[in-house]
């Protein structure tokens, strides 16, 4: 048994739906083999029961031969034995087929999640992607469910075709095609309940979205007193599901109907005409007995067939919906292949002008704040737009991704936090000693946080960090980027931070400045920032106007010499 999750769900073929089905059911081949094989020996077993019941009547019981009865008897009872075992093993290999590819599926999106980052939410609503999670990805794994029972049917129903056919034409006739009409006179009641079905999920998939965003955007809401409208959205919403449930129930209830009356019927006209054959003496009373309960069991493969066709064309839908999510690209495609040097060296962005000296703390102060932001983008080489910014002289367009973010760490303005333990927060990697930990704790003022919490390191964070405050988990998100860029694995990783004091007060602000000047001393870190207490910490002090370098300098020269790099320094006040 593989455990779940894979430890590589692989890369998936997204040329359709077809082949991204097909290269799922590849990569678990042996347990969908072992679910045919099976389900095979397992409807097999169920479909000879009536032969060897029909050999019991003729051979044991009308000629009074107890030899013989006890060995049919036996018979029936060694298939019940083997159809119980190999149902056993059928099941335990339908669920893992069904986990299996779901497990994969979720994965695939969990990875592209965490690959694209922010280019996800703006290619489609947060919401679909949860649903196709939750929905989606059990869709796709319920066709793979059930293909050993499908696979079980097509052979079962070819073996029991020839038994008929073999003990009588005309009966064979009337139940190898009066079973498939039967259920196609199900079918007009099937199709539209599945329409309906659908039309459900589509609903209820509505609602998990709008849920989903609601949640998301919850703060914004109360902040702009929007909660009663989408309170009433998912009320109207919650109504549309439940009235879709309503339609769902009265079609399965007019076929819970049919699925007893028209087998009634079928098994009266079966009943008759073998009861004809009999009396003529074209077939035995043991062959009627088989009869009926090949009619009976007949059901089973071509229900299975059925829900196949059913799961199938649904996986298909999902297969979609999977492939939409799959597709989204990142916005840094990773293309390059020139090695970064391993020596510290300058960082230039030529849209701006901007050059950083390695071994330095600079400061970048701009009056427009999302220039700034930018800025660290592009020096993280994050972001859609090619950026020309280099380390050392070489494009960071052309190396590899994973070289770049060892090299150059972002810490952005607004980061967050996520369910687990706080040690797993503030260090992702799990390299960091608890010296290293509580240093980093230390040098972010975030070390009363660890005090009030019950386990310390140990105690469970909230999603999103809600049980801290704003200026709390900022401290904890800088403790976590000086851990990052310790346990980067390159002598001397760039640290750029954005905005990383902007929600505490000012004596914790001054304490941070201080003791990440320390902390930092000799290595290359970049802070966008404001605050005065900050710059003047500073190696160097870069202004940006407009997007461009406008002054350089220390953060005393500035404030002596640049005028508008003041009143942005001092909020406007001289």
């Amino acid at each position: 048994m593989q455990p779940l999750p894979y430890a590589d769900p692989g890369t998936p073929d997204l040329r359709g739906p077809w082949r991204f089905l097909l290269w799922i059911a590849r990569g678990q081949w042996r347990s969908q083999c072992g679910g045919v094989v099976y389900g095979v020996i397992w409807m097999l077993s169920q479909a000879l029961v009536p032969a060897a019941l029909a050999a019991a009547i003729d051979q044991g019981i009308r000629r009074h031969d107890t030899g013989s009865l006890v060995l049919w008897s036996g018979v029936i009872l060694a298939l019940a034995a083997i159809a119980a075992l190999a149902g056993m093993m059928r099941h335990r290999y339908a669920v893992e087929n069904w986990l299996r590819s779901a497990y994969r599926v979720i994965q695939l999106i969990g990875h592209k999640a965490a690959d694209t980052g922010a280019a996800l939410p703006r290619a489609m609503p947060t919401g679909k992607v949860v649903a196709t999670v939750a929905s989606d990805a059990m869709q796709v794994g319920a066709a793979y469910d059930t293909f050993g029972r499908f696979a079980a049917a097509i052979v079962s129903y070819a073996v029991v075709a020839v038994i008929l056919l073999l003990a009588s034409v005309q009966l064979g006739l009337v139940v190898l095609i009066g079973v498939p009409v039967l259920l196609a006179v199900l079918g007009f009641v099937l199709r539209p309940l599945q329409r309906r079905q659908a039309a459900q999920r589509e609903e209820g998939g509505k609602l998990t979205e709008l849920g989903a965003d609601t949640v998301g955007g919850l703060r914004v809401l109360r902040g702009i007193g929007g909660e009663q409208t989408f309170l009433r959205r998912y009320v109207a919403q919650s109504g549309r599901v439940r009235q879709s449930g309503y339609d769902v129930a009265g079609l399965q209830s007019t076929l819970d109907a049919a699925q007893v009356l028209l087998p009634g019927i079928f098994m009266v006209i079966v009943t008759w005409l073998g009861a004809r054959a009999v009396f003529a003496g074209s077939i035995s009373a043991g062959e009627l007995v088989a009869f009926y309960g090949y009619a009976a069991f007949l059901v089973m493969p071509l229900r299975t067939a059925t829900e196949m066709t059913d799961k199938f064309t649904r996986a298909l839908v999902a297969a979609r919906k999977v492939i939409a999510v799959l597709e989204v690209q990142p916005d840094s495609a990773d293309r390059g292949t020139r090695e970064l040097p391993v020596t510290p060296s300058e960082l230039h962005d030529s849209q701006s002008g901007v050059s950083i000296r390695p071994g330095c703390m600079t400061a970048v102060v701009s009056g427009s704040p999302a220039d700034s932001a930018a800025l660290a983008d592009r020096l993280g080489r994050f972001g859609s737009e090619e950026s020309a910014v280099t380390l050392g002289g070489v494009p960071l367009s052309q190396a590899p991704l994973e070289q770049v973010r060892s090299r150059i760490v972002v810490s952005e303005t607004d980061p967050r936090l996520f369910t687990g333990t706080l040690r797993a927060e503030v260090d992702p990697s799990g390299a960091a000693s608890d010296r290293e930990l509580l240093a980093a704790l230390e040098v972010a003022s975030a070390a009363d946080v660890l005090e009030a919490l019950p386990d310390g390191l140990d105690s469970q964070v909230e999603e999103r960090g809600r049980s801290f405050s704003g200026g709390q988990r900022q401290r904890l998100a800088l403790a976590r980027a000086l851990l990052v860029a310790l346990g980067s694995g390159t002598a001397d990783p760039t640290l750029i931070l954005v905005e990383p004091t902007s929600a505490v007060d000012a004596h914790t602000e001054a304490r941070i400045a201080a003791r990440l000047a320390d902390a930092r001393r000799g290595a290359t870190t970049v802070v966008m920032t404001a605050s005065p207490l900050l710059l003047d910490h500073a190696d160097e002090v870069v202004f940006l106007a407009d997007g461009r370098q406008a002054a350089r300098g220390t953060h005393m020269q500035l404030m002596a010499d640049d005028a508008a790099y003041r009143r942005v320094v001092v909020r406007g006040e001289d």
